[in-house]
């Protein structure tokens, strides 16, 4: 056995076999914690940044900036930009707990919160996290079989004319995603799916600009812009729908913006120096920066293209009928996309199922050892038994509930509300007071309180909107029976 033999990267347990020759800290090969060598830039870091937020949230923002109107959509877009950059700066400052430099790294998000807050709230957040990242599998199942679901009915609009009622059901294709992602999450590490973000993002701003392209067309068509400075017209819905239809629109623009509970883990695959928290800021300003961007055109073309009738997913609600082979380039990369968004946010719950088994079972040969299986041109391929069941089960089972509750909208709204306040605001503040010892009931720690409870406020309507939203949908649904 090599020297090197059993060293495994990232959120792995390192076991160090050598005898003769212990890694050097500090070395050419070896980073100051005895880990191999990080390689991320602030390109990469931006890569995987703009994947995990530049998702299926962006499609729904046409029809989020309709409920809430010309003057309040934009101005609560830029504000969660805001936050989200700003609550971002504050983790990213805590991936070291201590000198910024030198202190001990934080692996995870939960590693953060213990080493600054210990105690019950690491418990709280490793719940609220892992519960996020599950929803957020489920959500890019049910977005990328609506997607799937749309190039095939293009193809039969585009055959038998805009009245053909063109039905197709959603489980195959949930299935055949499912399929898909079983085989990706076989790669073992974060750091090892950076050309999947890089492809992805790609991707993302493919089907982006598509949707902005095609909004400009159907303005440009119309000869004015629609909708109205308060949003949807109380003539289309009732009062109470108007009034669940803008806290819903709150949870979608705040999903539209959710990646901080991965934010850690990124950090982590960055090299030094410079300090991960400097390159992390570079990087989280670059990606807010260009999903504002993209956000801000994509919900306000939509919006002007379509006013009240904008659709839950601007590129699959059929507002858009030619050119079809347009929608179909534009839904074929958000399927790629939500591939590698699917591997994006779910390697950190993967790496910290297979941490707790090895520390609750260290000599278990199921769970640490790795077969190689040899590929005739390639590296040989590493297989771990423990690795193939638990995360073909947990894609099995995230399919089965896609399939069970594809509500898109409704769905994009809860997982906005339920991990916006706690993930992107509460803990990044509360751990930041701690880091840098800001003192209670002084001016800062005030306005830090004021952020952090004006977020909750949002959050909770985000909720009761969005699960309004689930029962209205469940007066009419059958499992299983789903098709569109």
């Amino acid at each position: 056995m090599s020297e090197t033999t059993g060293l495994k990267q990232n959120n792995h347990q390192v076991f160090d076999v050598s005898i003769n020759f212990p890694p050097q800290i500090g070395s050419k090969c070896y980073d100051d914690d005895g880990r191999l060598k990080r390689t991320g830039t602030v390109w990469t870091a931006s890569a995987h940044i703009i994947t995990a937020v530049i998702g299926s949230g962006v499609l729904s923002l046409a029809w989020a900036v309709a409920q809430l109107g010309w003057i309040a959509g934009p101005t609560v877009m830029i504000m969660f930009s805001f936050v989200t950059y700003y609550t971002s700066s504050l983790l990213a400052a805590c991936y070291r707990s201590g000198d910024p430099n030198t202190g001990k790294r934080n692996y995870t998000y939960m590693d953060a919160v213990r080493a600054n807050l210990g105690g019950f709230q690491v418990k709280v957040c490793g719940a609220i996290q892992y519960m996020n990242l599950f929803g957020v599998a489920i959500g890019y199942t049910i977005a990328a079989s609506i997607s799937l679901i749309a190039i095939e009915r293009s193809s039969c609009f585009h055959t038998k004319g805009h009245e053909s009622p063109c039905r197709v059901s959603s489980n195959p294709y949930m299935i055949a995603f499912g399929v898909v992602e079983i085989i990706f999450s076989q790669i073992p590490d974060f750091d090892q799916i950076w050309w999947l973000s890089i492809v992805a993002a790609i991707m993302s701003f493919t089907y982006s600009t598509i949707g902005l392209g095609l909004g400009i067309s159907k303005v440009a068509e119309n000869g004015k812009i629609k909708g109205s400075l308060t949003g949807i017209s109380i003539d289309a819905v009732s009062e109470t729908q108007k009034i669940w239809r803008t806290f819903q629109a709150l949870g979608a623009i705040a999903f539209a913006y959710s990646y901080s509970l991965i934010l850690i883990e990124i950090q982590d695959t960055l090299k030094s120096p410079p300090s991960e928290s400097k390159t992390m800021k570079r990087a989280t300003f670059i990606s807010v920066a260009v999903t504002t961007i993209f956000y801000m055109f994509c919900g306000c073309f939509g919006y002007a293209a379509f006013g009240d009738m904008s659709p839950g997913n601007l590129l699959t609600g059929f507002g858009f009928y030619n050119p079809y082979w347009l929608l179909d380039i534009a839904n074929v990369a958000i399927v790629i996309h939500l591939v590698g968004a699917y591997q994006v946010y779910c390697q950190p719950l993967f790496a910290f199922v297979e941490k707790t088994a090895n520390e609750w079972f260290p000599d278990s040969k199921i769970i640490s050892k790795e077969i190689q299986i040899p590929i005739p041109g390639f590296k040989p391929l590493k297989l771990n038994l423990f690795r193939l069941v638990w995360r073909t089960l947990f894609v099995i089972l995230t399919t089965i509930i896609s399939m069970l509750m594809p509500f898109f909208n409704d769905v994009v709204g809860i997982l906005g509300a339920f991990g916006f306040w706690p993930l992107t605001v509460y803990f990044p503040v509360e751990m930041y007071i701690v880091q840098k010892r800001i003192p209670k009931w002084s001016m800062k720690w005030i306005c830090f309180q004021i952020l952090s409870m004006t977020c909750l406020m949002i959050s909770l309507a985000a909720g009761v909107g969005s699960f309004a939203g689930v029962v209205t949908d469940l007066k009419v649904y059958r499992p299983f029976k789903t098709s569109y």
